[in-house]
């Protein structure tokens, strides 16, 4: 997919089941976003590691790795990791640091794995993408079907009350030289994050979507499809999840 495909895209001319297949593969998306906070992922990493008190030699799935930010720390720590996401390039880009241990493929999270495993991390708002609430659900069923009898797995979502309550509705971040003029809001169920820029004499315009889903919607898909819901936290330390004051929603279930 050419950078040049991807100079028009709007909310209005964007097919808005798949925004994200353009978006995040991108080299806009990995330099808006690439000083994400790596301390603070790790130390979630550290404490679901540990909390899951998962055996040295075990395997993990990184559901929507992107570049394998959390999958090269994963597999640092010893464990055998396997990093999926639908971006080639960005399977390509994490690809370079395929090792015996850490291995990184194109994959749509909604398919279940050959494979299973001992944990299945989904990090950092990696789901609610899709329209189609099916698709949300077929999700969750894929992760589950994908787990070994004693595996566990943990998505990590915002907390949809205190991102609404806290939204930032204008900025302009300048990285690399381009800035970025990014648009927050909520609406119909979703919040909206519009990214406009100028690069190279050629104007972009993209929209993130993600569907503002709750812990009940959650509960509810995870009911439906068998699921246990084992565990609730609020934050990257594990602590108590709080409706109106928690940053994250962090589910362990099984």
């Amino acid at each position: 997919m050419s950078e040049k495909n991807n100079t028009t895209h709007s909310s209005e001319n964007q097919n808005t089941s798949n925004w994200f297949e353009s978006w995040f593969d991108t080299k806009y998306y990995h330099i808006l976003y690439k000083e994400r906070n790596d301390e603070e992922a790790q130390l979630l990493m550290d404490n679901l590691t540990h909390y899951l008190n998962l055996p040295e030699d075990a395997r993990i799935l990184d559901l929507a790795c992107g570049k394998g930010r959390h999958a090269i720390y994963l597999n640092s720590l010893g464990f055998d990791v396997t990093g999926i996401d639908l971006s080639e390039n960005s399977i390509k880009e994490a690809s370079k640091f395929t090792n015996e241990k850490l291995h990184f493929k194109v994959h749509d999270m909604r398919e279940m794995c050959n494979e299973k495993y001992d944990a299945i991390f989904n990090l950092f708002t990696s789901f609610g993408y899709f329209e189609d609430d099916a698709d949300n659900y077929k999700t969750i069923k894929a992760i589950h079907n994908s787990l070994t009898e004693t595996g566990f797995a943990v998505i990590d979502f915002m907390n949809v009350d205190y991102v609404i309550e806290n939204l930032v509705a204008d900025e302009v971040k300048s990285v690399d030289g381009i800035d970025f003029h990014i648009k927050r809001y909520y609406k119909d169920g979703h919040i909206f994050k519009e990214i406009s820029f100028e690069d190279q004499g050629q104007q972009y315009h993209f929209t993130e979507r993600v569907q503002a889903l709750r812990l009940e919607d959650f509960e509810k898909m995870m009911e439906e499809a068998g699921i246990y819901l084992l565990d609730i936290f609020g934050d990257y330390k594990l602590r108590k999840f709080y409706k109106n004051q928690s940053e994250r929603l962090i589910m362990i279930f099984k």
